[in-house]
Parts: structure tokens; sequence; C-alpha cells
């Protein structure tokens, strides 16, 4: 794998793991969230070695997915948990 590549990889692998460290630890969340954290250091160690251009390319596609789908997860949360707050407070 090409330097360039190499940092590529291992930019994105450092970003979802970060990501995924993001969702709130409330209710499935700290369980989604560990499994999240597993998932990607497993999957990244599982396909460590692969060498064909066309696969890489497509694992990194995947892995692009994964982060938008992580982070557009944790927006989401961070909205429903603000709503709920502002809720509450209206109540009292």
């Amino acid at each position: 794998m090409a330097a360039s590549s190499r940092e590529h990889v291992l930019s994105l692998y450092r970003l979802l793991l970060k990501e995924s460290e993001k969702f709130p630890s409330y209710n499935y969340s700290s369980t989604y969230t560990l499994r999240a954290h597993i998932g990607v250091r497993d999957a990244f160690k599982e396909n460590r070695t692969v060498e064909d251009p066309k696969v890489v390319k497509e694992l990194l596609n995947r892995a692009q997915d994964s982060l938008a789908l992580i982070q557009r997860q944790v927006l989401v949360q961070k909205i429903d948990v603000s709503s709920v707050s502002h809720d509450l407070q209206k109540s009292f």
C-alpha cells in the first residue's frame, strides 16, 4: 500500500474510532458505542492485509459510509436529548 493510501486509511480509522466514542452513554447507546468501537477495530484488523486496489477502494467506501452513519446518529441523539431536556424544563 502506498504511503499516502496508508495515511488515508489510518486517518479514517482514527476518525471512526473517535466518532464511535461520541454516542451518549444512556440507554442502549453505551452498549452500541462499545460494539461500534470494537466493530471498527475488528473490521480494520481483518482487512489490513488486503492488497487488491478494487477491494481496498470498496472497503474504504464502506468505511466512509459507516463514518457518515455514525456522525448522523450522534447528531440525531444530541438533538433528541436537547429536545427532551427542553420539554422537561417547560413542564416545571
